[in-house]
């Protein structure tokens, strides 16, 4: 390869950035002569691997950790299933005494959508042993308003209980980094384990029936 091609596919790279799941980076001019290590500004390149590495993450098909610390407590407005949790408005605290899955999820978030089905199909399966809650956080993460989250629900016929929050705390206590995220919470209220990215059925039942079983058995 020549370097004057090489030149070529570094200012397509620049021009035409890889499409993001959930993050738009700010696209900037480049001369048609400028090379890779003139770009811009050093304000520029720096925001860009700034935005680059978050990307990486909030970009992730899937990841899980183990915690031992316990879960913060924080509000939920329901949009939906108040009759299972008790009113219209609750504090999370309010479930202890049986294992919970938070979701945390937004109504203009592909990947979220994506696993909507399988969140529904693990509810029904499981609603007896596990309460299943969707946390909209949507407006923290500039992935939509309540407007688009009840839509979604409504769109996939989605029957768990759902709702949003106005503690933005919530993103950093429960490491939310990408969406979407899910919390295994056990009766005790400690994390047994936070999964990064889309979880289909058989992850979730496997995840909840190892947390049934170790936490049954202490």
């Amino acid at each position: 390869m020549t370097a004057g091609r090489k030149r070529l596919d570094s200012e397509s790279y620049i021009a035409n950035p890889p499409a993001r799941v959930g993050i738009e980076l700010p696209r900037t001019r480049t001369h048609q002569h400028q090379p890779w290590g003139l770009i811009a500004s050093p304000r520029i390149f720096a925001l860009c691997l700034i935005g680059f590495a978050f990307a990486l993450v909030a970009c992730s098909t899937g990841g899980q950790s183990n915690s031992a610390d316990g879960a913060a407590d924080f509000p939920i407005s329901l949009y939906q299933g108040s009759e299972t949790l008790g009113g219209p408005e609750i504090n999370f605290s309010d479930l202890q005494g049986k294992p919970a899955v938070l979701n945390f999820w937004a109504g203009l978030c592909p990947p979220c959508r994506a696993e909507m089905p399988d969140l529904e199909a693990f509810h029904l399966d499981y609603r007896d042993r596990v309460t299943l809650i969707g946390v909209d956080v949507g407006e923290f993460m500039k992935l939509g308003s309540q407007d688009d989250a009840r839509q979604l629900l409504t769109d996939l016929g989605i029957t768990y209980p759902a709702g949003y929050t106005i503690q933005h705390g919530v993103i950093a206590d429960y490491g939310v980094l990408s969406m979407p995220t899910t919390v295994f919470i056990d009766a005790d209220g400690g994390i047994y384990r936070k999964w990064s990215g889309v979880l289909d059925h058989d992850a979730l039942a496997s995840v909840t029936d190892k947390m049934l079983e170790e936490t049954s058995a202490q």
